[in-house]
């Protein structure tokens, strides 16, 4: 059973950077693809963005694009969330996600089915 751990949250000022890492274990983590998603108080959760299971490949959502960058590191099992430029409005407890199958197109909400624990960001204005 695939078991995932976010890591990096904490508070950072609006403009700064912040990099969230997510380490599965479980399965073949380089036969899958990755995601994250987030979930701010009120909102409903929202798909940030997501890799191929090759890396080579990355969706992103229309709120954080050109801002966050994802990468993933096969050998270490282990997907990145690069936050640069951060705004008050990034403020979300953010997850990790993966798929059911391997080698699914990491594109929408409706291709991950397994998600971690969450680690809060919190920006600051």
């Amino acid at each position: 059973q695939v078991h995932l751990e976010e890591s990096g949250g904490g508070l950072v000022q609006a403009g700064g950077s912040l990099r969230l890492s997510c380490v599965a274990s479980g399965r073949t983590f380089s036969t899958y693809p990755m995601g994250w998603f987030r979930l701010a108080p009120g909102k409903e959760r929202e798909f940030v963005g997501g890799i191929s299971y090759s890396g080579t490949t990355t969706y992103y959502g229309d709120s954080v694009k050109g801002r966050f960058t994802i990468s993933r590191d096969n050998a270490k099992e282990t997907v990145y969330l690069q936050m640069n430029s951060v705004k008050p409005e990034d403020t979300a407890v953010y997850y990790c996600a993966t798929s059911r199958s391997t080698y699914q197109t990491p594109d929408r909400p409706a291709v991950f089915s397994y998600w971690g624990q969450g680690t809060q960001v919190t920006v600051s204005s």
